[in-house]
């Protein structure tokens, strides 16, 4: 379904916010920053109904977060581990997500385990007949794993409504793609769960969301999920502060030629919609708005021992169930 201009004004916006979050991010140590790797995660969850299901990769998971609705102070004091944060500083807020936004984290430290809490709602959903499609996006050292083979075979064999996204990088830490795939592609691995497998530029937004939109749609509809391969490049280090020499200045510099949001740009302006979307996009407020989140998030409280109560644990009996 071709986006309205009203649509693409919107993307224009969330991919801005995306790139000063992730720029933000990635001053922190030890984090993981999606800084060129934005139009995945805003192309993947970007029109998703509220009774879907998020599951964002942990890289791009805040921008995800937030362009869904979630309070942005909040997502930053749970990097920080600040009191304040949706898991009360007792685990690290990029993949802890909001729940009560219907978006998943890992909830533990497991890559890959978020492949099997999203076949579980996408299976709830169909049980319980709700009409909710579940989204994830993985990277691709995640897509080697055994739970990524045993979910998509469960989802393909029982026609879950869910759509799996490879975010592909190139790089599992510091581990090239090429090395560990012997595929052609991520996508082409599909054919052995019968179902479609599907390529996509993953510095396109556009046609990221165009070929997700359509999965989505495949799946509302009860035929199944499918699995798409988004290609694009991790421009910085596995983490903050990381030096990543295995990665050539050739390779990485040919890369950040095709950023995502001057693909953007392009489009728009070959389209005569460059100037509407710059116009509505106030690029010196939402680097204002990161800030500020970020800043209050920095003097939020330490977390202390009456921050996560047995009521914060256990639902309790009265909690209906979803």
């Amino acid at each position: 379904m071709a986006l309205s201009t009203t649509q693409l004004q919107d993307l224009y916006r969330f991919m801005l916010t995306a790139r000063r979050i992730e720029e933000t991010l990635a001053k922190l140590p030890g984090f993981h920053p999606a800084v060129g790797e934005e139009a995945i995660p805003i192309g993947t969850f970007f029109g998703l109904s509220k009774q879907d299901y998020m599951v964002p990769h942990y890289r791009g998971a805040l921008s995800a977060a937030y362009m869904r609705g979630a309070d942005l102070r909040t997502l930053f004091a749970g990097v920080l581990g600040k009191a304040t944060g949706h898991n009360f500083g007792r685990f690290r807020g990029d993949i802890c997500m909001p729940i009560e936004h219907r978006i998943l984290g890992m909830f533990n430290g497991i890559l890959g385990s978020t492949i099997g809490l999203a076949t579980g709602t996408a299976l709830s959903a169909k049980v319980l007949q709700t009409g909710a499609v579940t989204v994830i996006s993985f990277g691709d050292g995640c897509s080697n794993l055994g739970a990524f083979h045993e979910n998509i075979n469960l989802a393909a064999s029982l026609d879950l409504p869910i759509v799996y996204v490879c975010q592909n990088n190139q790089y599992a830490m510091s581990t090239p793609s090429s090395r560990s795939i012997r595929a052609a592609s991520v996508a082409d691995r599909a054919v052995g769960y019968g179902i479609p497998g599907v390529q996509v530029d993953g510095n396109d937004v556009i046609a990221v969301h165009s070929v997700v939109d359509a999965a989505v749609q495949r799946a509302r509809s009860g035929l199944g999920p499918t699995l798409i391969e988004a290609l694009t490049y991790r421009v910085s280090g596995h983490y903050g502060g990381e030096q990543p020499a295995y990665q050539s200045a050739n390779e990485r510099n040919s890369w950040c030629e095709r950023d995502p949001i001057r693909h953007l740009e392009t489009t728009l302006r070959s389209r005569n919609q460059l100037a509407s979307a710059q116009s509505l996009t106030d690029d010196s407020l939402i680097q204002r708005i990161v800030a500020d989140a970020m800043s209050q998030a920095q003097t939020d409280p330490e977390p202390g021992a009456g921050d996560l109560g047995e009521d914060t644990v256990f639902a309790t009996s009265a909690a209906p169930v979803t």
